[in-house]
Order: structure tokens, then sequence, then C-alpha cells
């Protein structure tokens, strides 16, 4: 099994943190841009789209600041997806950092992907 990549990709956004929390740490925040439908049971949450549906494990969770999760099917144990807000101390500008993994040959498809995802979650939250 390969290696897989570690991508960082920092999004400005102009929300709060709070706010900008709700979109990715509530399955119905995440339902709103990431997938067609979210659901949470405890540490779970299922993503679905198209009819089918993922389902990813919550590794870690700082309200207000950071949600890591960890697809369930995933064969690498050291992968997961983090959705993480950054503030700036000086400018009070916010921004979100999305890290994600990705097979070597797909890292452009995955920050494409990631790209299109977050265009929708500004437009959501009129950013």
């Amino acid at each position: 099994m390969t290696e897989k990549v570690k991508l960082e990709i920092e999004f400005p956004i102009h929300a709060s943190p709070k706010m900008l929390y709700q979109y990715f740490g509530t399955a119905s925040g995440l339902s709103e841009w990431f997938a067609d439908n979210v659901n949470s049971r405890g540490e779970v949450f299922t993503f679905i789209w198209d009819g089918s549906e993922e389902k990813a494990k919550v590794l870690s969770n700082r309200p207000d600041f950071r949600l890591r999760l960890k697809w369930l099917e995933s064969e690498d144990d050291n992968s997961y997806f983090e959705f993480r807000i950054q503030v700036d101390e000086l400018t009070k500008d916010v921004s979100l950092i999305v890290t994600d993994f990705a097979e070597e040959d797909e890292v452009d498809e995955s920050k494409m992907f990631w790209e299109n995802q977050i265009d929708e979650l500004k437009h959501r939250i009129g950013a």
C-alpha cells in the first residue's frame, strides 16, 4: 500500500468562528454544503451522496475550533480529514484549514474537491 500525501489547504472565510463551526461541527451544518445528507449517532457521522453512504468516526472535536474525522472504510490508519478554524491575532481574519490525505496521483483531484466544497460552504454562509 502506498503512503498517502497529507494536504493542508487554507480558505479565508468571512464568518465568526462560532458560526463557521456550526457548518462543519454538526450533522445538520455539514448536510447544508458537504453532502446530500449527514446524520450523526454518537461519535459516528454518516455522509450520504447520491444514495450511497460513507461513515466517519470523530477522532477529536473542540467546539468552535476543530473537528477531526476518520473514514471507517479507510485502510490507512494514519489518515483523517479535519476542519480547523484559524484566527489571525492581528487582523482577526478567519480561515478554515482543511487537512486531508490523498494518493499521490489524486492530490490535484482532492484539492479540487475541497475547493468546490468550500465554495459551496462560502455560498451558504454568504461569505
